[in-house]
Parts: structure tokens; C-alpha cells; sequence
């Protein structure tokens, strides 16, 4: 067992971790090391408070209630690793800029959503994406040609329903149900569909359960 798997356990999520870099651009990506999972999803649909509720730490990542704040792949890492030589962190957390209804430019859009497409297709050390879907609105047209784009480019993602406790529980039920159907016919989806509310805290350990599992492949 590598010293790298070894430290991919339940208590890397209770460690600090810290900001290491925002990219924005492909030439200013960390080397390729340590296994990378990626959180991808609509502008404002929860990406940043997820990652703050999965590493217990209010505030490391960025939340705005204005869509498309996160303008670059922000990266995340344990904290206590140089990064030099062979002291690497056992895995890094990339949030990536939202996407849909992002309140910029056209311009500044687009190179926002090729940065994202660039990291997605050319990563090798990207394990696995968690595409983020607002629980309350559930699969809508751009998660769908984002998640053709991830089919054709066989990255492995797994889908994650954000605010469930919006909902009432037998509404959450049935949208587990119906998302695991509509996903049942694409190639680069994993399976099971977790649902989560990081205001309550509920899916948390579901969510660092699957990024260990993945991160291990």
C-alpha cells in the first residue's frame, strides 16, 4: 500500500485543510501528483457550502449569493505537506467555476467554461467529478449537455442533489428515484445518486465516503 492510499481515510476530512491556488488558467495547474476530484454544477447551486460542510471549515471555501463568483479552479488540500519532492498532499479538492447563469461578460464566460472543459478532458490525475443538481429544481437542460460532455469524455462523475432539506422527505425519495433514472443510460455516471443539505449536515459522510472510494481507484 502506498503512503498516498494509507492517508486516504476517514480522518484526512477532520485535519485542516487549506487553499492552495486558484488556476486560471491550464498553465498554472499544480503538477500532476495526487488524485483530484472535482465539484462542478450550476452557478449558485451549493458547490463552495459543500466543500466548507466536508472539511468542517466555515469559510475556506468561497460562498456568494452572487452566481458565477468562482472564476477559477480553486484547489484544496490538507494542510501540512510542502508539495515539494515527494511530500504531497494524499489528494487535492478542485471547485470549478459554476456554470448557467453566471453574471459576467460573454467573453469572460466562455473562457471560464473552456478552462473547465480544457481540466476535464486533459487531467489525468482527475479521479472522479461530483456534479452538483439543486435538489429543488432537479436535472435541467445545461446539467444535461454538461453531463454529455463528460460521456464523451469518459470522465467518471457522480451526481449529487444539493438542499435536500428544501424538500420534504418523501420528495427526496422520489427524486433519488427519478435522477438515478435519467442517468441509468449514461455511460460515464456512477450509479447511485447522493442527496445532501450542507445547512444540516445531512449526505455529508455519504459525499466523503464516495470521494475516498473514488480517490483509491
Amino acid at each position: 500500500m502506498t503512503e498516498t492510499v494509507a492517508t486516504l481515510e476517514p480522518g484526512l476530512f477532520k485535519r485542516p485543510w487549506v487553499f492552495i491556488r486558484g488556476v486560471p488558467d491550464m498553465k498554472f495547474l499544480p503538477p500532476e501528483g495526487p488524485p483530484e476530484v472535482a465539484f462542478a454544477g450550476r452557478s449558485n447551486v451549493g458547490k463552495s457550502s459543500l466543500i466548507n460542510a466536508l472539511l468542517e471549515q466555515k469559510g475556506l471555501a468561497r460562498t456568494s449569493n452572487t452566481p458565477g463568483r468562482t472564476q477559477e479552479l480553486n484547489y484544496f488540500v490538507p494542510e501540512g505537506f510542502s508539495g515539494e519532492g515527494g511530500d504531497l498532499p494524499p489528494i487535492a479538492l478542485v471547485d470549478m467555476p459554476g456554470y448557467g447563469f453566471a453574471q459576467a461578460p460573454k467573453e469572460q464566460v466562455d473562457r471560464w467554461t473552456k478552462l473547465v472543459f480544457d481540466y476535464l478532458k486533459g487531467r489525468v490525475t482527475l479521479k472522479r467529478v461530483y456534479l452538483l443538481i439543486d435538489g429543488r429544481h432537479g436535472i435541467m437542460k445545461r446539467d444535461e449537455e454538461v453531463m454529455a460532455l463528460l460521456d464523451k469524455a469518459a470522465v467518471s462523475y457522480q451526481v449529487v442533489l444539493t438542499k435536500a432539506d428544501k424538500l420534504k422527505t418523501p420528495g427526496v425519495g422520489r427524486l433519488l428515484g427519478e435522477t438515478s433514472e435519467k442517468i441509468k443510460k449514461r455511460p460515464a455516471a456512477f450509479p447511485e445518486v447522493l442527496a445532501t443539505s450542507s445547512e444540516k449536515g445531512e449526505g455529508i459522510d455519504d459525499v466523503r465516503a464516495a470521494i475516498l472510494t473514488a480517490a483509491r481507484s
